[in-house]
């Protein structure tokens, strides 16, 4: 077991294959900081065309603060003790900046499902920061994405269930399921 890990995403919104990662990188270290990408698209946006999420409101509907405390009551709610954990900015899309927001000396662990994902494990490498790849799924292998559970969250379909608990609860308590709803038909979902 390692003394520090690191994971990142936009969890845009949480669900149930984010908590895998986190639970599976959680498993290899003692502290775990999930850092989340895009903590302003205004300030960090998607520098990269293969980075299709990082840049509309549409895709990012949640604050960074929204997205911590998302994801600091879903660890919670599965056992892993606050001490156990940190949730931090990682502004990948600006990766001279990375080092001063995450530590260097942690394992980078990644779960690569789109040639994005290859992008950043390339930028975390030429960073000289030890990667260590999860696994490697396409297609239906991934699970529920992120963007699908938006569209269904706006479509007034069934989306609580591949969600964490505390995450869907969070969601309608802060009325966030009415803004992705909002966003979706005034900017037009897919």
């Amino acid at each position: 077991m390692t003394e520090t890990g690191v994971i990142h995403g936009r969890f845009q919104v949480l669900h149930l294959k984010h908590m895998e990662y986190f639970l599976a990188a959680k498993m290899r270290c003692r502290t775990l900081y999930v850092g989340i990408t895009h903590p302003d698209i205004s300030a960090y946006p998607a520098t990269s065309p293969l980075d299709e999420h990082g840049i509309t409101k549409t895709d990012n509907p949640l604050t960074y603060i929204e997205r911590y405390e998302m994801i600091r009551d879903a660890l919670l709610d599965f056992g892993v003790k606050r001490e156990e954990f940190e949730i931090i900015p990682f502004p990948i899309s600006s990766p001279e900046l990375l080092l001063q927001y995450t530590p260097a000396d942690a394992v980078y662990y990644m779960s690569i499902c789109s040639p994005w994902d290859e992008e950043k494990y390339q930028i975390l490498q030429s960073l000289d920061l030890n990667v260590e790849v999860l696994w490697r799924r396409k297609g239906e292998e991934k699970g529920i994405t992120g963007t699908e559970l938006r569209a269904m969250i706006a479509r007034g379909e069934d989306w609580q269930q591949y969600m964490p608990k505390t995450a869907a609860e969070y969601l309608e308590r802060n009325s966030i399921d009415q803004r992705i709803r909002q966003l979706y038909y005034t900017y037009g979902g897919k």
